[in-house]
This record gives structure tokens, sequence and C-alpha cells, in this order.
């Protein structure tokens, strides 16, 4: 009979890419792991994996078992999900990732709703700015607090649930006393210095792309992902920098935020999940604290731009882009 915990090996070092990184990520040494795959290869009498250059990479033999493992591992979380229901409460223990925009405004709020409803549950957070669907059906993480941009492909892994939670859109932001009294076109930032995000990164992509349907390439001169640093560039009248709205601490002192006119760049935050037929406890209820922390946010007040007359329009200081899906397809 095949071992359970030796397919999910299988298929973690086939996620991965090397025993190492599968070892890493299990919290076992790779000889261990090693080890419990090469039983599991004389318990099915073929060879599963192969060198591949620095990695490993499955046999055909191999592709054809993690096929089976896929639907084996998702049986037994189906039935665990089972016996949750029936007992009809909160688990102990969960594990969500969430992105670093996300947590002052969404996040912490949240996680103070569950620790009040639900204080035998110990929610671990893991903040990261890599996306985390991949651990989601490897079953490292429980939740997924995730993003997508208008400009990318409307999919996610098979076997993952997601749930809108907000849309977000792009902020104009720039020092107290520069800012506009109106909604801004994203054209009119032709002519701004920006503090952007790496072109590479999905919000870094996605300003980009507007920009270009805009009719103009941006003057990014400050490139950082830290959006703390990008709104202190913005303070100091450095640059004009695009946030999401709820990565902006209401708080903040000299910045004024203003909306894109038309169609802003929004970027959706879901909530994913493990498919399952029946629902689990503990993942409905870190998904409707999420939810619900989403829906409080929607009412928070930002510094918006203060009276035009008093605040001309910066100097040197676009069509914008399509709005976001609000429906994310599995694949």
């Amino acid at each position: 009979m095949l071992d359970i915990r030796r397919l999910h090996m299988l298929k973690t070092v086939a996620a991965r890419g090397s025993i190492t990184a599968a070892a890493q990520s299990l919290g076992l040494s790779a000889g261990a792991v090693s080890q419990q795959l090469s039983a599991l290869r004389q318990d099915v009498g073929v060879d599963l994996l192969r060198p591949d250059g620095r990695t490993v990479a499955l046999t055909e033999e191999g592709r054809v078992l993690l096929e089976h493992a896929d639907r084996i591992l998702a049986a037994m979380e189906e039935a665990e999900c089972a016996i949750a229901a029936v007992r009809g409460t909160v688990g102990a223990t969960a594990t969500l990732a969430a992105l670093p925009s996300t947590v002052a405004r969404i996040v912490a709020p949240a996680l103070t709703a569950l620790d009040a409803q639900h204080p035998q549950l110990t929610l671990t957070c893991l903040v990261t700015d890599q996306a985390q669907l991949r651990e989601l059906t490897l079953g490292t993480v429980d939740v997924v607090l995730g993003q997508r941009y208008h400009h990318l492909p409307e999919a996610t892994p098979r076997g993952i649930e997601v749930s809108p939670l907000l849309d977000d859109p792009l902020l104009v932001v720039t020092a107290a006393d520069r800012a506009v009294g109106r909604p801004v076109a994203l054209r009119e930032l032709a002519t701004h210095t920006l503090a952007a995000p790496p072109a590479t990164t999905e919000c870094g992509q996605a300003i980009v792309h507007a920009c270009h349907q805009a009719g103009f390439t941006p003057t990014t001169r400050y490139v950082t992902a830290d959006i703390a640093a990008q709104l202190t560039l913005a303070r100091a009248g450095l640059a004009t920098a695009l946030v999401p709205r709820t990565a902006i601490d209401p708080t903040t002192p000299g910045i004024r935020t203003a909306p894109l006119e038309g169609d802003p760049i929004l970027r959706l935050l879901f909530a994913a999940t493990r498919l399952a037929e029946t629902a689990n406890p503990t993942t409905t209820a870190v998904v409707a604290a999420l939810r619900s922390a989403a829906r409080q946010d929607r009412t928070t007040q930002l510094p918006m731009a203060q009276d035009r007359a008093a605040h001309p329009t910066v100097g040197p200081s676009r069509k914008p882009s399509d709005r976001l899906a609000r429906t994310l397809r599995a694949t």
C-alpha cells in the first residue's frame, strides 16, 4: 500500500525542483526525504525522478503517479474537511499568507477579530511579496490573501478557490503642498518623476501597462517596491507615487492622495483556499474575517487633495487602464 506521506514528498519535490528545497520546506533533512522517496520507488518498482541539470524532474512514471497522488491527497483533505464540518468548530491552528501592503488595513483587523471570536485558534501569518498560491496547493499555508492586476491572466492553479475581497485602486500620492484638488488623468503624469515598483513586479507592470495605454512611457527615477520609501519620496516632493489605497496609512503626515480620473488602475484583493466540496470551518472563519476587514476598509478616509486654488497642479508633475475583472477562473 502506498504511503500518503511519501506521495506528499513526491509532490513537494516536483514543485520545488530539488530534494534539498523540498526538505527545507518540509522541515526535514535531505537524507530523510531521499530515503522516503527511495522507499516509494521500491513500492512502485520504477524510477520516479531523474536528474535534470542541477535539479530533478519526474519521469513519465513519476508524472502518472503524481496525477493519482493529487487526487488521493485531495480526497484525504476532503475527508478532514467533512469531519471538521460535522464537528462544526474552528480548529486550533491555521496559516495565512499575506502581502505586506495588506497587513495594516486588512490583516491586522482580521487577526484582532479572529482572536476575539475564536480564542482557541492560533493563526500563523506569513508576510511575503512572493506569490503563495503554489504554497497553498502544497499545503504549507491554508489561506492566501493575494492580488491580481488587470493586465495579468485571470487564472489560478487547479484545485484553488478564490473569493474576491476588495477592488483596490491605485491613488496618486504627492506632497501635501503640491496636491491637486481633483481626480488626476493618468496622462498628466507624463511630465512627473515617479517613484514606482520594479517593472518586474505585478504593480510595476500594471503602472507601465497603463501608462503605455495612455500614450507615454513613465519617467521612473526612483525604483523601489518598498511602499514606505515611495511615500517618503512623495512627501519630500521628489516624486509622485502610484500606491494601492489599502497600502496607505490614513494618518501618514505630509501627503495628499487623489484618484485617477475615469477607470482606475485596480488590483483585486482576494482570499484563496484549497477547493473542497465541504467547507472547512477554520478556513471559512479566516476568510470571513478578511472579508469583514476589507468591507470596513472601504469606509476609511484618506488624506485627499485640498482645494485646487490653494494647491495648484504640480509642475512637470492617461487613458486609464481597463477595469479589473471581478471573477478569477480556476484552470
